[in-house]
C-alpha cells in the first residue's frame, strides 16, 4: 500500500490533489456550476451553524457507530458516488472501496465509473451501493439494475437531480468535457503532470488501452475519448414517478433517491416505496439556484424523518460538520470530494487517511458537546448565527 500522505486536514489534502492533478482534471472534480453560487453557499451555511458546547460531562468513552437501514457501520459517514475516482488514481474506484471495507462504511459505485460493479464485488466486497442514472433507454438502465443485483449490491442509489446536462463553463475552457478531445491546452496540462501521466493515463495503456465507462452496456463502452455510439445512455429528461415505481418493483434490495431538497419531494419518495433519501444538491455541481442541502435538512428531516432513513451530502469538510448534519437529524452523511483528494494523493491509503481525519475530528467535536454516541446528538444543539465576513475556506 502507498504511504499515507502528510496531511493534517481535508483543505491540505485538496491542494495536494490540486498540484498533482492537471487544471483541467482538478477543475472538473473541485469546482461546481455557472457562477458557483451553490458551491459556495453549501459551504457558508455550515460556516453559520454553530454548536452548544456541554462540559465537566465523562466523555471518555466514545462511540462513533451507528446504524442505518438495519445495518450497523463502525462511523455515521459513507462514500459518496463519484465517477471521476478513475481518473485520479489507478483504478480510483477499487482503492475508494478498499479503504471504505476497512473503514466499516458504505462505498456507492456511480455508473460512470472506469471499474465495473463485478470487478468491485469481486475483488473487495464490504458494503455495497451503487449509484444509477435512468438513462434515455429504460430497459438498459434496468438491466444495469439487474447486473447490480446479481453482483451482490445491497442498494440502489437513484439519482435524479439532473435531468439535463449541466452547465460547466470552466470544463469547456479547460478543454475537458466528455468525450475527450486532445486540445493544446489540456495536453500542456498533461506534460506537466509527468507523475500522473505515468502513474494512471499510461497505466491504463499499458493493461491495453485507454479506461472505459465499465458499466456501460455492450457497445456503449468506449473509451472516454470516444463518444457513445446512440442517445440510449444519455440523461432522460422524461424520468417520471413512475419510472421510480418501476425500479421499486424489480429491485429487492434497499432504494434510495438522491437529490432530493424538498418535503415534498421526500413525501413522494416514501409513497413510491424509496426506503430513504438522500439530500443533495451534487456538490454544488449541477443547479446554481440550488439550495444548501444543510439548510433544507431540518424540513425534511421534520416531514419524513420518523419514518425513513435521511442521508446527506454536499460540502462536508470537517468532521464538526458531520456532526451538524446528524444533529439536524440526518441518519448518516455521504462524502465525495474529501475522499476524492485522499485517493488523489495517495490511493487507498490516501483515502483512509481522510476517513481517519474525519473520524478523529467527529470524536473531538462530540467531546466538547458532552456526547459519548452520535445518537446522543440533538438539534437543540445547533444554533443558526450570522457571520458574514469571516472569510470562506473551500
Amino acid at each position: 500500500m502507498t504511504r499515507p500522505p502528510d496531511a493534517l486536514n481535508i483543505h491540505e489534502l485538496r491542494e495536494i490533489a490540486r498540484r498533482r492533478l492537471p487544471r483541467w482534471l482538478f477543475e472538473f472534480v473541485d469546482r461546481g456550476t455557472e457562477d458557483e453560487v451553490a458551491l459556495r453557499n453549501n459551504r457558508a451555511a455550515f460556516e453559520r451553524l454553530k454548536l452548544d458546547t456541554q462540559v465537566l460531562v465523562d466523555v471518555s468513552a466514545r462511540d462513533l457507530s451507528t446504524e442505518v437501514l438495519g445495518q450497523r457501520h463502525r462511523l455515521p459517514i459513507g462514500i459518496a458516488p463519484t465517477g471521476a475516482a478513475g481518473l485520479l488514481w489507478y483504478k480510483g474506484e477499487l482503492e475508494l472501496a478498499r479503504a471504505a471495507k476497512a473503514a466499516g462504511i458504505p462505498f456507492t459505485l456511480a455508473t460512470g465509473s472506469l471499474t465495473s460493479m463485478e470487478e468491485i464485488a469481486r475483488d473487495v466486497g464490504g458494503t455495497l451501493w451503487f449509484q444509477l442514472y435512468i438513462w434515455s433507454d429504460l430497459a438498459l438502465s434496468l438491466k444495469l439494475v439487474e447486473r447490480a443485483k446479481n453482483a451482490g449490491f445491497e442498494a440502489l442509489v437513484v439519482t435524479v437531480d439532473g435531468p439535463v446536462p449541466t452547465n460547466r463553463e470552466y470544463n469547456v475552457r479547460n478543454g475537458f468535457e466528455l468525450p475527450f478531445r486532445y486540445t493544446r491546452r489540456n495536453t500542456a496540462q498533461v506534460l506537466l503532470h509527468p507523475r500522473w501521466f505515468a502513474g494512471v493515463l499510461m497505466r491504463y495503456v499499458r493493461d491495453g488501452g485507454l479506461p472505459t465507462r465499465a458499466n456501460y452496456p455492450e457497445g456503449e463502452t468506449e473509451s472516454i475519448t470516444r463518444p457513445t455510439t446512440t442517445s440510449r445512455v444519455r440523461k432522460n429528461d422524461s424520468v417520471s414517478w413512475e419510472d421510480l415505481k418501476r425500479l421499486r418493483e424489480m429491485w429487492p434490495g434497499k432504494l434510495m433517491l438522491k437529490g432530493v431538497l424538498t418535503a415534498t419531494d421526500a413525501e413522494r419518495a416514501l409513497e413510491a416505496g424509496c426506503d430513504a433519501v438522500i439530500v443533495s444538491n451534487h456538490g454544488g455541481r449541477n443547479f446554481d439556484s440550488s439550495m444548501a442541502p444543510i439548510t433544507v435538512l431540518p424540513e425534511i428531516v421534520d416531514a419524513v424523518g420518523s419514518r425513513t432513513t435521511v442521508i446527506v451530502d454536499s460540502a462536508f469538510r470537517r468532521g464538526s460538520d458531520i456532526v451538524k448534519g446528524l444533529a439536524l437529524g440526518a441518519d448518516m452523511v455521504l462524502v465525495g470530494r474529501p475522499t476524492l483528494w485522499g485517493i488523489t494523493a495517495g490511493g487507498e491509503a490516501g483515502a483512509r487517511h481522510a476517513i481517519g481525519i474525519l473520524e478523529a475530528e467527529m470524536s473531538r467535536t462530540i467531546s466538547y458537546l458532552g456526547c459519548t454516541s452520535v445518537d446522543q446528538l440533538a438539534r437543540h444543539m445547533v444554533r443558526t448565527v450570522d457571520t458574514p465576513h469571516l472569510p470562506s475556506r473551500m
